[in-house]
């Protein structure tokens, strides 16, 4: 085996096995989380010292157009990809071997591109390592099987089940719901062995055809890599069985959306111990400064938590998505969910991500509001018992009105990264306003003819 071989985990060297690696894929993830890069023969890469990217495949929007660079000319100077051996995974759905590498973005200079969502990402980690903290995340995805739709004028329908019947909502934890389409799920509990990623659980949600997947807690970037993976994965199994997986915030009118809820800890970097509890297990004052920052800062963050104009459609009173910034402990109307635990499993559940958003921004949004509370050391609002649906105004209704509050909040854009919070609010801008030129059949049928 060639030197680059012997870097990648075990799990790339076991699908390997004695086979010849055909492919690598080089990829990073944009503003959106859609995997960008080139595949190239692994003999090439394996021999090949530099590779490169031009830097405007952080202002490509989600239509494919390109937002206005906030910096200089619109000139593309090329980036250098820094491959990351320990991303190294195999694309078990191809016809040959191939291999998936995670790559970093510097520029010229060799400084880490402050606009890369995992360099954020990376940043917002250095922050607390500053400290003597260590975060520790938990992530849980929901998405949507689906009918195939070919046509974007015509609505998402649930997927065909094995009885012959369309997946049925309102089925949360029915284990008969989830076998409806089990080869779809067992082709993604193979996928997801074949490239070294644990799988925690898998369950049917409320949706028709919704399904959560949870991973077990570990390091930030870790997780948003394996999230990052596990989107190309669930796709193309279900590709594979003549349907969809859809990560949008909302997909099918009358259900409920799809989150990425967040578990986070914080962790004494020398000791292990979780500082959200104290030596007897009872809560500290940082367990409660944490959400204090989440609460006083997550209003500017929704920009990157629900970073589509779809993605607040998901919050809606009753339809299992929160629409406040209360916490509560073991109540899943809050946006801030304190689980039953251990003492030393003492973590905070941020309800408010939606399933669209860049893993790797959505996890920095999270951590950087809740270090914000950490370095402020304000004490948050008293715990909110009861139903949690209520009216609320902290929580912005679209998207531009939540860039202008992540624009006002200086504080989380220092945390963030200003350039990168430009280059953020210039893709994002530009969608909106792409988006508000469309006219939609809702406008058409109420207007055209009655006003």
């Amino acid at each position: 085996m060639s030197k680059w071989t012997d870097q990648l985990p075990e799990a790339a060297r076991d699908y390997i096995g004695n086979r010849r690696v055909d492919e690598v894929e080089c990829m990073i993830g944009d503003i959106a989380g859609v995997a960008r890069g080139k595949a190239m023969p692994a003999a090439k890469f394996g021999t090949q010292k530099s590779y490169f990217l031009p830097n405007s495949i952080f202002l490509q929007t989600i239509t494919g157009e390109w937002a206005d660079n906030p910096f200089d000319a619109f000139t593309e100077p090329d980036m250098y990809m820094v491959p990351d051996y320990s991303t190294a995974t195999a694309a078990p759905w191809t016809a040959d071997v191939t291999l998936q590498v995670i790559h970093d973005a510097q520029d010229q200079d060799g400084n880490p591109v402050p606009y890369a969502p995992r360099n954020v990402l990376r940043r917002i980690m250095g922050l607390y390592a500053a400290q003597g903290w260590t975060p520790v995340v938990a992530p849980e995805m929901e998405f949507f099987l689906t009918a195939r739709n070919i046509d974007p004028n015509q609505p998402v329908i649930p997927p065909m089940g094995r009885s012959g019947r369309r997946a049925a909502g309102k089925q949360a934890y029915s284990l008969s719901a989830v076998d409806e389409y089990g080869k779809v799920i067992d082709d993604i509990y193979d996928f997801a062995e074949a490239q070294g990623l644990e799988i925690d659980g898998i369950l049917q949600e409320g949706g028709a055809g919704q399904i959560e997947l949870n991973l077990a807690h570990g390091d930030p970037v870790r997780l948003a890599d394996e999230v990052f993976f596990f989107k190309r994965l669930i796709r193309e199994a279900a590709l594979r069985h003549d349907c969809f997986a859809t990560f949008m915030a909302k997909p099918i009118a009358g259900e409920p959306g799809s989150a990425m809820h967040i578990h986070t800890s914080v962790v004494d970097s020398k000791t292990g111990r979780n500082i959200f509890a104290g030596a007897k297990g009872t809560e500290t004052d940082a367990f409660l400064h944490f959400i204090a920052g989440l609460q006083n800062h997550l209003s500017g963050a929704i920009a990157l938590l629900a970073p589509y104009v779809n993605s607040y459609r998901r919050y809606v009173p009753d339809f299992a998505a929160p629409i406040n910034l209360e916490w509560g402990r073991d109540n899943r109307t809050t946006g801030l969910r304190i689980p039953i635990s251990s003492p030393a499993a003492r973590r905070v559940e941020n309800r408010l991500p939606g399933m669209d958003c860049n893993p790797y921004l959505g996890i920095a949004a999270t951590l950087a509001c809740g270090y914000l509370g950490l370095m402020e050391k304000k004490a948050p609002r008293p715990e909110f018992s009861g139903s949690a649906y209520i009216d609320s105004d902290e929580i912005p209704v679209n998207l531009g009105d939540a860039l202008d509050v992540l624009e006002e909040d200086k504080a989380l854009r220092d945390v963030m990264g200003d350039d990168f919070c430009k280059v953020y609010d210039s893709v994002k801008r530009n969608e909106y306003k792409e988006f508000l030129q469309v006219i939609s059949p809702w406008e058409r049928e109420h207007l055209l003819l009655n006003v």
